[in-house]
């Protein structure tokens, strides 16, 4: 597709021309980055809404800002400098609670497709087998009806 400024716009089917930005597709026929880099950086939300990671960074909350706030313990300044403040914090718990939603999401979609698929290809079986079944009708309709493999 050419625009007016005699430059080219990409359509949707286009692949990027970068050999970096190329999708690798796995057999699940989901498109997976190519660098290693880029590889590695897919794994951060997933580590990210880890309950590891969680249960470390409200260990740390309760460390840096509750027992403080109860006059039970009070941080050296190192550690509030390496373990950050309450913002610090409850800006990490929510980008663990965005993570974890996005990895829901995105689980989610992959097993709807997979259910569309599927109900996609038992749609089109019922209708190759009605097609079958009733030739003479969808003859007179104008469709061909290819013979049934029996195996």
């Amino acid at each position: 597709m050419s625009t007016e400024s005699g430059g080219t716009v990409p359509t949707v089917d286009e692949q990027p021309t970068d050999p970096g930005m190329r999708p690798v597709e796995s057999l699940t026929g989901i498109a997976h980055p190519a660098h290693a880099f880029d590889r590695i950086l897919a794994w951060v939300p997933r580590a990210l809404a880890s309950k590891v990671h969680v249960i470390f960074l409200v260990a740390l909350g309760i460390y840096l800002v509750v027992l403080p706030l109860a006059h039970i313990l009070t941080p050296s300044a190192t550690a509030e400098l390496i373990g950050g403040n309450y913002t610090n914090v409850t800006s990490d718990v929510g980008a663990c609670v965005a993570a974890g939603g996005t990895l829901h999401l995105v689980r989610t979609n992959r097993r709807r497709s997979r259910m569309e698929e599927e109900r996609l290809r038992l749609a089109r079986e019922t209708h190759r087998l009605l097609h079958h079944v009733h030739a003479d009708q969808a003859r007179g309709l104008g469709h061909d009806v290819p013979e049934l493999d029996r195996g």
